[in-house]
């Protein structure tokens, strides 16, 4: 990555490909999850973003997208998206992780800089 700092929505692909990693889960409750990971820090991230951010590791072939029924003994066709990995997947996401943290690392030096220098 070459940006100046580390992005958005990449330090969300990494959060989720951990949350994957633990558990296989629908979108709301990733969304649930990572914004009481973030809460303390004061950002809570969109719905829309998580969204993003999943279709992207689908996109990129990192996970895949399985319909299942919400409650299978109850009538009705609400459904739910629940997401894994490919069968490469997981190796793909660890990639993925190692390199965002990288590019973590260098934007924390910018960051400790900036503020040994300035404050």
């Amino acid at each position: 990555m070459n940006h100046f700092l580390t992005k958005q929505r990449a330090i969300l692909k990494v959060c989720l490909i951990s949350l994957i990693e633990r558990k296989k889960m629908y979108g709301l409750q990733y969304l649930k999850e990572l914004k009481e990971t973030f809460k303390p820090y004061g950002y809570v991230p969109k719905h829309s973003e998580i969204y993003k951010a999943l279709h992207e590791l689908t996109a990129e072939g990192i996970i895949y997208r399985i319909k299942k029924r919400r409650c299978p003994d109850r009538e009705g066709f609400q459904e739910i998206i629940i997401y894994q990995f490919t069968e490469d997947g997981l190796e793909k996401g660890r990639v993925y992780k190692q390199m965002v943290r990288s590019d973590l690392e260098r934007s924390l030096g910018i960051i400790r800089k900036v503020l040994k220098d300035n404050y």
